[in-house]
């Protein structure tokens, strides 16, 4: 049986769907079984719980073979990443499949890059067999301009024209149910991309393709870009993080293309194309 951590965000709720449909048990651990009932069926069960309550963990682990680890990202990753790692170490779970962020390392600019670096060498002292996921930049988070494109057809970002090879986050979690069921992986680190780096202005064409509407992306200089996100109630680690990031991919850390999911899945990665058309409700509207 797999326990999945982080099961009602987007890659969670996709490892636990298609884990489920190869027949794997799996158990999901939420904090609200009620809000969390669409993940029940076949081979899922939920399972109540919090990483603030050891006693929860050790049950959810209780005959649990492996674990897919995936938590928020924010300042508590590594306390909240290592509590459960405690209660996977004490339950003896043969398999920890953390997933983590493309280019993570402890002397990242990036916050988030170090939070996953400090938690992943938690993961690499503390013996229990691992497979380290490293994703790039979601598809799904373009999805956060749609509000924009589908007032003014624009969207705005301090990404110049630096290219991100972006990845659906399908894609993600079928990697990660490849590495629960199959075999040689442990001890192994895999990036994970998508099939091409793209611009934000090459994504933008290929939504306004999709929609039969013209969209654009403006570049914005960093300051305005953290006005903007200040504006939006974003917390201040979160505004700093996203800025960083944008600065990495600015300086050409997220291009780079891998082969990973066709590698360990045996189907190419979704291209973007596809992700615009499958979306083009939520960038157009009607």
């Amino acid at each position: 049986m797999i326990l999945v951590t982080g099961a009602t965000g987007n890659i969670g709720r996709e490892v636990v769907k298609q884990a489920a449909a190869v027949g794997v048990r799996v158990r999901a651990l939420v904090r609200d079984a009620k809000k969390a009932a669409p993940l029940k069926g076949r081979n899922v069960e939920l399972f109540e719980g919090s990483f603030d309550d050891p006693a929860s963990l050790d049950a959810a682990l209780r005959g649990a073979e492996k674990v897919f680890l995936l938590t928020p990202s924010d300042p508590g990753l590594v306390e909240t990443q290592g509590r459960l790692l405690e209660a996977a170490r004490r339950a003896r779970v043969q398999h920890v499949v953390k997933l983590s962020a493309l280019g993570a390392s402890l002397g990242s600019p990036v916050s988030l890059g170090r939070w996953h670096a400090q938690a992943e060498k938690a993961i690499f002292d503390s013996g229990v067999p691992y497979t380290i996921l490293r994703p790039n930049y979601f598809m799904q988070n373009v999805l956060d301009f749609a509000p924009s494109i589908m007032a003014t057809g624009t969207f705005y970002a301090p990404m110049k024209d630096a290219r991100v090879s972006a990845v659906d986050v399908r894609d993600i979690a079928s990697v990660a149910v490849a590495v629960l069921t199959g075999i040689e992986h442990e001890g192994l680190t895999y990036d994970i991309t998508g099939p091409e780096a793209l611009s934000f202005s090459d994504m933008a064409a290929r939504i306004g393709a999709a929609t039969h509407q013209p969209v654009n992306y403006v570049d914005v200089a960093p300051p305005k870009a953290k006005e903007h996100l200040r504006a939006a109630r974003l917390p201040e680690w979160l505004v700093e993080a996203l800025l960083a990031i944008y600065a990495e991919f600015v300086a050409g850390h997220g291009a780079a293309v891998s082969t990973v999911v066709e590698e360990l899945t045996g189907y190419p990665a979704r291209g973007f194309d596809e992700f615009a058309r499958e979306h083009v409700m939520a960038f157009r509207g009607n």
